[in-house]
């Protein structure tokens, strides 16, 4: 029998090393991203292309820095600030984290029956209901594994917004210039965009999933204790690098060309101010003609359907760490961990509420997407100050590299929150 060639054992290494960060960039492009990429696209043309290129390495720093967090202290992100800092920070951070995502959840639950509503005519507060009992039911019944399993498929679909934008026949030096080089408007407009896009990358759940997620594998692997879990090999945090890396690019990549097809169908004919999800599916018209809501609406499911519990997940967790419960995990059957179900439920219910008060559902995620963005810059330096902190990560603190990404993070995000704080009043 001739041996396998090479490459094709790396690729198969590689697919296997893939995990929890390829997971948490599917999730990172839910609706409420879906919805601010298309706002961009469509309201400003090609002008915040550059935008891809900025939050790459820094949502990379930040999602690689949580997962290295969790793996060598063998703790979530709010067990390590409850033996870190006071209680006050502790729940100032919870605090921040699950009033994003509930109102988070709500927009995405809203994305999704939007997009039902245009491919079924039925209004959209029959489907609000109906997609988060599904999710709550196969969260009870199954497990969020095999959901991912199933769900992480329909994500596939946004990659047609890669071949649209060739079939949409761009200006390709627009496009380029407009990738190299930034653009910056200081209108209220244009900055609440940028903090959309800054806080739909970089979004506070995210740093809780991750670290939360590098804990659940070690308790796969049968390192149940705390002391167990504490420590990690320079091949496992490799490893996690190339995780955390691949799906922080996957994830860049769909955001870049969501902006690139929808500045280069919906602005270029004068769809400036989307107002419905139908709007927004026109951006796949020239790929899927009238089939272009069925693609988009499918894009929208499959990526709620993973976000969803990753937004009442992180809340879950962050409230679970902070208070010493030691059955918490998604892992776990309900009846093994009630109080940590109980908030997954509490969190989608309150999420529930926020669509009967008839929002306007593309709107309201990208409203979310600017309260994720306005939360964030705290919790991106209290992540960067644990990991870059010896008495947590011991000889595991951060390479000068990822602290210098940490800090330009924090500014940047910090100074386009103010930013827009300042343009509002």
């Amino acid at each position: 029998m001739e041996p396998r060639p090479k490459t094709h054992h790396r690729v198969g290494q590689f697919l296997k090393e893939l995990g929890p960060g390829l997971i948490t960039g599917a999730a990172d492009d839910d609706p409420s991203g879906i919805s601010t990429y298309s706002v961009a696209g469509a309201s400003y043309g090609y002008a915040t292309l550059w935008t891809a290129l900025l939050s790459f390495p820094l949502m990379a720093a930040v999602q690689l820095m949580c997962a290295r967090l969790g793996m060598v202290t063998g703790r979530g992100l709010a067990s390590v600030i409850r033996t870190r800092y006071s209680r006050w920070v502790l729940w100032l951070a919870c605090t921040l984290v699950i009033v994003a995502n509930v109102f988070n959840i709500g927009a995405d639950l809203g994305g999704m029956a939007d997009g039902m509503q245009i491919i079924t005519g039925l209004p959209s507060y029959w489907w609000t209901p109906f997609f988060a009992a599904l999710i709550l039911g196969l969260l009870l019944w199954t497990s969020y594994r095999t959901m991912a399993r199933v769900f992480k498929w329909l994500t596939m679909v946004l990659f047609a917004y890669v071949i649209t934008a060739f079939l949409a026949h761009p200006n390709w030096t627009a496009v380029l210039r407009a990738t190299f080089i930034p653009h910056m408007e200081w209108t209220k407009e244009y900055l609440a965009v940028l903090v959309g896009i800054l806080g739909t990358t970089i979004s506070p759940y995210l740093f809780f999933w991750q670290a939360a997620q590098e804990v659940e594998e070690d308790r796969d692997h049968g390192k149940a204790t705390l002391a167990q879990r504490r420590g990690s090999t320079d091949e496992e945090l490799r490893i996690a690098r190339t995780d955390v890396i691949t799906g922080m690019l996957l994830s860049n990549l769909v955001m870049y060309f969501l902006i690139l097809t929808t500045a280069a169908t919906l602005n270029v004919h004068g769809e400036k101010d989307i107002e419905t999800a139908k709007q927004a599916a026109e951006a796949l018209r020239p790929l899927a003609g009238k089939g272009a809501s069925w693609l988009f609406t499918l894009g929208l499911i499959g990526t709620g359907m993973l976000a969803v519990p990753v937004l009442a997940g992180s809340c879950a967790y962050a409230i679970a760490e902070a208070s010493k419960w030691k059955a918490a995990s998604l892992n776990m059957k309900p009846r093994l961990a009630p109080r940590f179900y109980a908030v997954i439920g509490v969190s989608i219910i309150v999420g529930l509420c926020f669509d009967f008060a008839r929002l306007n559902a593309v709107k309201m995620l990208f409203w979310s997407a600017i309260l994720n963005g306005l939360l964030a810059p705290p919790l991106v330096v209290v992540v960067v100050l644990l990991t870059s902190d010896r008495k947590v990560m011991g000889s595991r603190v951060n390479s000068r590299a990822l602290q210098v990404l940490g800090w330009i993070c924090a500014i940047i995000m910090t100074t386009a929150a103010v930013g827009l704080l300042v343009s509002l009043i």
